[in-house]
C-alpha cells in the first residue's frame, strides 16, 4: 500500500453538468497482477467519508471541502512480479479517451516511470483533471469527478485512496 501512495496515475475532476467518469478497467489487467486495489467512492459515501475528517486539522478540513461537491473517487492500481506483465498500449487507450482534453505536465523518466496531466476545461472551470501514471512494474488510475479547485487539491493526497503526489518525487 505504501508504494501505492507513492505513484499517480489517473485523475478525472468534472464540475457536475458535465462530470464523466473514464473507463478505467482494461480486460485482463487484473489477473496478472499480484496485487490489485481498487476504490469506489461515490457521492454519497465520499460525503459520508468526509464526515470523518477533523475540522479541528486545517489539511482535513480542506479535504472535506474540496470532497464535498464531488460526485466520486475511483481509484485502480495494478502491481506486477515483473516488468513487461502488462501492455503498455493500455496507457495509450487510456490516454486516446482524453483527446479532447489538454496536457499540462509529461514527465518521462530513464527508468521507464510515465507520468501525464490532463485537464478538461470549461472557460475558466477545470471540470476534468486526469493524471496517468505508468511504471514498469506498476499502473495506477484514479478518476475524481465533480468540481474541484486545484488550489486545493494538495489537500486531498493521501486521502480517499488518491496518492501523495509530493512523496514520489522526494524517494
Amino acid at each position: 500500500m505504501r508504494k501505492f501512495l507513492g505513484v499517480v496515475v489517473l485523475l478525472c475532476v468534472a464540475a457536475p453538468a458535465w462530470a464523466q467518469r473514464l473507463t478505467l478497467d482494461a480486460p485482463g489487467l487484473a489477473d496478472r497482477a499480484s496485487e490489485v486495489v481498487d476504490v469506489t467512492l461515490d457521492g454519497p459515501l465520499l460525503r459520508m467519508a468526509a464526515k470523518f475528517l477533523n475540522n479541528h486539522d486545517p489539511d482535513e478540513r480542506a479535504a472535506r471541502d474540496v470532497v464535498q461537491n464531488l460526485q466520486g473517487i475511483y481509484v485502480k492500481s495494478y502491481t506486477f512480479e515483473k516488468e513487461g506483465e502488462y501492455d503498455p498500449s493500455i496507457v495509450q487507450r487510456l490516454r486516446s479517451q482524453l483527446t479532447t482534453w489538454k496536457r499540462i505536465v509529461t514527465v518521462r523518466e530513464k527508468s521507464g516511470d510515465n507520468s501525464d496531466i490532463f485537464v478538461d476545461m470549461r472557460g475558466e472551470q477545470v471540470v476534468g483533471l486526469v493524471i496517468i501514471n505508468a511504471e514498469p512494474r506498476e499502473l495506477t488510475l484514479v478518476n475524481i469527478v465533480g468540481p474541484i479547485d486545484l488550489d486545493k487539491l494538495a489537500s486531498i493526497e493521501g486521502q480517499f485512496g488518491i496518492p501523495r503526489i509530493r512523496e514520489r518525487h522526494r524517494d
